[in-house]
């Protein structure tokens, strides 16, 4: 890996700018790297499955490798739609280990989808979370048992509460040592 890779999130349909700032800077912050913001249009039909009602992340995530990753950069699409992987019934996003690429979804994230009064500050909290945790998995680190630490593993979005927009102090050294 290039010790000075930095981070290009591509956002296909996220339209509030203010969410893509916060994101960028949470980004920033947890992986003291620069971070880009290009916006991008996708005709997302082609990934839709009628039967799960959903969209293949597989088939997203390598898209994404396809048209947006480089080698200078790690490179998370941001979507706001229903993804799923065969296995697994939904996901907030994934990423490929000590890759490139990930993908990350707010679809999920939001309080509305389980009955509550929506909170932007919360869905923004979460999915700037979720970015860092897939991000995480492309610079090389797995998940993490360490309460609070970004890289656990969240199957609900309290799991994603729970965490810290941050790594534990393993996951930084980690880090650090998988980047020099």
């Amino acid at each position: 890996m290039v010790p000075s890779q930095n981070i290009k999130l591509v956002s296909f349909g996220i339209p509030e700018k203010g969410l893509l700032d916060k994101i960028a800077k949470s980004v920033m912050k947890a992986f003291n790297r620069s971070v880009t913001v290009k916006e991008a249009r996708l005709e997302l039909g082609q990934y839709f499955d009628g039967q799960r009602r959903q969209y293949n992340a597989d088939q997203l995530i390598q898209m994404v490798e396809d048209h947006y990753a480089s080698e200078q950069h790690k490179t998370i699409g941001l979507f706001q739609i229903d993804l799923f992987i065969p296995i697994l019934t939904y996901i907030f996003g994934q990423a490929y280990l000590n890759g490139q690429t990930a993908v990350a979804s707010s679809y999920r994230l939001g309080n509305e989808r389980y009955g509550i009064l929506k909170n932007t500050n919360q869905l923004s909290d979460r999915f700037a979370k979720e970015v860092i945790h897939e991000l995480g998995h492309a610079f090389g680190l797995v998940h993490c048992h360490t309460p609070y630490c970004v890289m656990q593993a969240s199957t609900y979005v309290e799991d994603i509460d729970l965490k810290k927009a941050d790594f534990c102090a393993k996951c930084k050294a980690l880090l650090k040592n998988k980047n020099s």
